[in-house]
């Protein structure tokens, strides 16, 4: 990983500031990536922690990687891959069911207090509640943090920041999506509906299905002030 970028098998992020060296990959309970991605990703990823989220320990006994941590209630792991995470994790934290935050919650709050870019897998594809709850609670991640699988990535760009996107593969859609009442100043390069200087609010979400622009393979986004999660899909469906 280049001190200000994160690469992914399909597309790089290019946050246009310094990066932790480090970086945390969270395998979460939802769609599982496939098995060519998940390599690819984690090849790209130079001594990442790896930290399984409940029913995610299954992705990683399938990828035959054990954990560093193991963290969740254990309600929708399978019981086998459980046991597995149990037997094979460096570290393992069991929470209650009953409690007041999600797994997801819990290992976000456990990962943020290493200095680490986050990247978490099987975000999507499950519970629209679970995703919407991931989607927001990694707003308030104080470092960089990606979602993202061979179909869909979420980054997210805070006040003051910029972001350019330099895709290996070409998506099918590129979309703003306010994550804050407003965001303003969106400014958007390389896009076949650029934007200078815009407010998009979370109200009315109209900055959606964008493509680049003809011919090239790269756009850049910056904002002012709020957090605008910049989504690109590579699967209409």
């Amino acid at each position: 990983m280049a001190d200000h970028s994160i690469e992914l098998p399909q597309v790089t992020f290019d946050f246009h500031q310094p990066l932790p060296d480090a970086t945390c990959v969270l395998f979460l309970g939802g769609r599982m990536p496939s098995d060519a991605w998940a390599g690819k990703m984690l090849a790209l990823q130079k001594n990442a922690s790896i930290v399984a989220v409940d029913r995610g320990v299954a992705t990683c006994r399938r990828l035959g990687i054990a954990p560093d941590l193991l963290l969740g209630d254990a309600d929708s792991a399978a019981q086998d891959d459980w046991t597995w995470g149990e037997k094979n994790a460096a570290h393992v934290e069991r929470h209650p069911i009953e409690k007041d935050f999600t797994d997801t919650q819990l290992a976000l709050q456990r990962a943020t207090q290493e200095d680490a870019v986050l990247l978490l897998t099987g975000a999507f594809g499950g519970r629209f509640d679970h995703a919407y709850s991931t989607m927001f609670s990694a707003t308030q991640v104080k470092t960089p943090c990606v979602l993202a699988d061979e179909r869909e990535t979420i980054a997210y760009l805070h006040a003051g920041e910029t972001l350019t996107l330099h895709c290996h593969t070409q998506p099918k859609a590129i979309s703003l999506l306010p994550m804050t009442a407003a965001v303003t100043g969106v400014t958007a390069k390389g896009l076949h509906w650029p934007l200078k200087g815009a407010t998009l609010t979370q109200v009315l979400p109209n900055a959606v299905s964008n493509v680049l622009e003809a011919d090239t393979r790269d756009c850049t986004i910056s904002i002012r002030s709020g957090c605008l999660a910049v989504y690109a899909c590579w699967v209409n469906r």
